[in-house]
């Protein structure tokens, strides 16, 4: 099968290539790649930010993937052949709490990746994608769409009439702003480029931040808040902008700490995170009972993904420094009809 293989860090590495079409074992299921999508994590691996000790030789990279099933194992009983699935990053992840070697087997890497031909999923938390989506629009959902619902749901309790900050307008901060909409929040969103807060005010935003313009965006979220503060925060950024985001929710409010386009290193002041009684919670996407519960609600609210580009197979470079750049909404890399 055709398939991008990483042979070094770095986006120079990622060649195409042939790998054998594996086999899938008794709790497996092989499918057809249609299409996948690319995120922080993709980027962040190949450039070799991201856990480079487990990345194995010649690995086929992207965990985000949807398929058509073409092979089932013997124990498989809740899938079949024909039937259109996602991948769950974390493959051993089904509900609850996640175990403590639950890294061990996500996609991407360790385990071979979905830009192939051909991919092995585990069949138990293997999701069926929403039909009412194209193929491209079904591959944004596994990393993106479900660490917002994740977040904001299962963990945060997200309620009508509530407050969200997302931050720029990558896939996690649009999903979060398209459901927490639909949820019945009031979204603020910030981003350095008018044009963008322009198009997330067509997607439902309550308040836009320009932080090129207000760079104390807190300062304006408070003034939006009347000095409360919102409910919950989506922090993608890190660094010491953590502070920031203290800052800008309320007393008790919720900060999912969710990326780190600016630095993994942050150094928190912790008198403001006290006295506001800051509830500060690492996200590392979610389980694959979350996934199934969130597609119950993109189905009953028709929650289309915003996608900026959709590339071909042989232009997975390309669509890596499309990333680099910034997206709006989701990149995606078309692999069969």
């Amino acid at each position: 099968m055709k398939a991008w293989q990483l042979h070094g860090l770095g986006l120079e590495n990622l060649k195409p290539g042939e790998a054998p079409i594996p086999t899938p074992q008794a709790n497996e299921v092989l499918i057809q790649v249609k299409a996948v999508s690319l995120n922080f994590r993709d980027k962040a691996i190949v450039d070799g930010i991201y856990e480079p000790e487990l990345v194995p030789k010649l690995l086929i990279p992207v965990s985000d993937v949807v398929g058509t099933v073409v092979a089932v194992g013997q124990e498989v009983t809740h899938l079949k052949e024909g039937d259109r699935v996602n991948s769950n990053l974390y493959s051993s992840w089904v509900d609850g709490d996640a175990e403590p070697d639950y890294g061990l087997f996500s996609y991407g890497t360790p385990l071979p990746g979905a830009l192939a031909e051909y991919m092995i999923l585990n069949a138990s938390t293997s999701v069926k994608a929403p039909a009412f989506m194209s193929d491209e629009e079904a591959a944004t959902l596994p990393i993106a769409a479900l660490t917002a619902w994740y977040a904001m749901t299962d963990l945060g309790q997200l309620k009508p009439g509530q407050t969200v900050l997302v931050q720029g307008t990558g896939g996690v901060s649009i999903f979060a702003l398209q459901l927490a909409t639909a949820l019945g929040a009031k979204v603020i969103a910030t981003s350095s480029r008018d044009e963008n807060l322009a198009r997330v005010k067509e997607l439902g935003a309550w308040q836009v931040i320009n932080y090129r313009q207000h760079p104390a965006w807190e300062k304006k979220t408070l003034e939006f808040t009347n000095g409360r503060g919102v409910d919950q925060l989506l922090d993608v950024v890190g660094g010491e902008g953590l502070n920031q985001s203290v800052q800008a929710t309320r007393i008790g409010g919720q900060i999912h700490q969710i990326g780190f386009l600016d630095s993994q290193v942050s150094k928190l002041d912790l008198m403001p995170v006290l006295f506001r009684q800051t509830v500060l919670r690492g996200i590392c996407v979610g389980p694959a009972q979350s996934f199934e519960r969130m597609n119950e609600f993109l189905n009953q609210h028709r929650i289309h993904p915003v996608i900026d580009t959709v590339y071909s197979f042989d232009q997975a470079r390309e669509a890596y420094e499309h990333l680099a750049r910034g997206a709006f909404g989701k990149i995606v890399i078309k692999v069969s009809a």
